[in-house]
């Protein structure tokens, strides 16, 4: 075997060590799904604790009023939540629709916290962490600004919280409200699906391990007051803080019963902006715990720092050179023995994809069409290489940023009507 061929050999265990991975999650997934349709709903107290829904805001006015209107139309007692609006730092005319909310349901709990440049303006951080110090409630919920949740989510995110003292944070599921809008929504409907829904139900049945999302969650806030809050630098805050609840011997539940539907980017432009910003941040979040990999404060994140690191850098280094060597000798440039070898193991790996993704999208009704299939094939081929090409700007980005001391930009993912 020559150089390249050793090189191509690694890559390919790589990739197909990885592709294991969240195949044996998938299906794990799968079963912790069979389990809890199987389960009741879980039910509150008699005394219901009081919450406190938090909501980022920044130029928001095409999206706020729908997602506040949503929030007050939960099935949790109207007196026992309010709703804070961080409107940050906003140019446009989000003030005055959050008023004339305020002013149709004037006995409702309803705040808006108006930020400028001196005050917010600081990602959205900064903007919980604002809003934590007004907060009443012993219980935080986040909802981003475009999502519309279903109306029990509140209720059984809180109920499920309560199961267990051991919990700090219950999360729930989010589905994408703008899905047929474009190619790219279809993509993101699948890969949310798949990628967050079953993944995360795969590590909780085997790793009891969740990451919150970023929306649709409640955490307790004795807890968030013992960890500082949201730490300002971290553009994955939720990423962020979880490994933060975790190393303090709390553990994350998913709740999937408690449904949000968010806007996703329409345009390849948006999507880009979005994505960059969360390898950064992820990045960000796994270079600051790094060095609890080998200790033993590091356990109960160990899995999830090694699952990051993985997808990351080993298999993003994989994948580049899989597909260079792939480029290389059509052209007729570089010669791999292993060639034949590793395009039946890629034709293996889309056949295990497209199977373990479409069963996925079967737990969720109406998603199990032969057009979604369809999608999961085109979405293989193309929306993974631009996954890969978004991991390798994060990365080099996030490198530029470091070297030259820069301040890590929060972009606002565009909203539609």
């Amino acid at each position: 075997m020559s150089v390249l061929d050793y090189f191509v050999f690694v890559a390919i265990i790589a990739i197909w060590g990885i592709l294991v991975v969240n195949l044996i999650l998938t299906m794990a997934g799968y079963l912790q799904y069979l389990k809890i349709v199987r389960t009741p709903d879980p039910q509150l107290p008699k005394d219901v604790p009081f919450v406190t829904i938090m909501v980022p805001a920044h130029n928001e006015g095409i999206v706020i009023v729908k997602t506040v209107l949503s929030l007050l139309n939960f099935d949790y007692p109207h007196d026992r939540y309010e709703i804070i609006v961080i409107n940050d730092n906003s140019s446009d005319n989000s003030a005055e629709l959050l008023q004339g909310i305020q002013n149709t349901y004037p006995e409702r709990n309803l705040e808006v916290i108006n930020t400028d440049k001196q005050t917010g303006g600081k990602g959205k951080s900064n903007a919980l962490n604002i809003a934590l110090k007004r907060a009443k409630g012993s219980i935080i919920s986040v909802y981003d600004a475009d999502n519309t949740p279903e109306r029990p989510a509140l209720r059984l995110l809180v109920a499920e919280l309560l199961q267990d003292d051991g919990y700090g944070a219950v999360i729930g599921k989010f589905r994408t409200r703008n899905k047929n809008a474009s190619l790219l929504t279809r993509f993101i409907n699948v890969e949310t699906l798949s990628f967050q829904w079953m993944a995360q139900a795969g590590r909780l049945r085997l790793f009891k391990l969740c990451t919150i999302p970023g929306t649709n969650y409640v955490i307790r806030r004795s807890l968030l007051e013992k960890i500082g809050g949201w730490d300002t630098k971290a553009l994955a805050e939720d990423t962020e803080i979880s490994f933060r609840i975790y190393r303090l011997g709390y553990r994350i539940n998913f709740q999937p019963r408690a449904v949000t539907w968010e806007q996703e980017p329409q345009t390849l432009d948006v999507w880009f902006h979005q994505r960059t910003r969360w390898v950064k941040g992820n990045i960000y979040v796994i270079l600051k715990n790094l060095p609890l990999v080998f200790r033993k404060t590091g356990r109960p994140i160990r899995f999830d720092l090694l699952y990051f690191l993985s997808i990351y850098f080993l298999l993003m280094t994989s994948l580049l050179l899989s597909d260079s060597v792939f480029v290389l000798s059509v052209a007729g440039i570089a010669h791999s023995n292993l060639r034949g070898f590793n395009n039946t193991l890629w034709l293996f790996a889309i056949v295990l994809f497209v199977i373990s993704t479409f069963v996925t999208i079967t737990t969720e009704k109406g998603e199990m069409t032969l057009s979604n299939l369809m999608i999961i094939i085109f979405m293989y081929v193309v929306y993974s290489q631009m996954w890969l090409a978004v991991a390798a700007y994060g990365m080099v980005g996030y490198i530029r940023e470091q070297v030259f001391h820069q301040q890590a930009k929060w972009y606002k993912t565009k909203r539609y009507q």
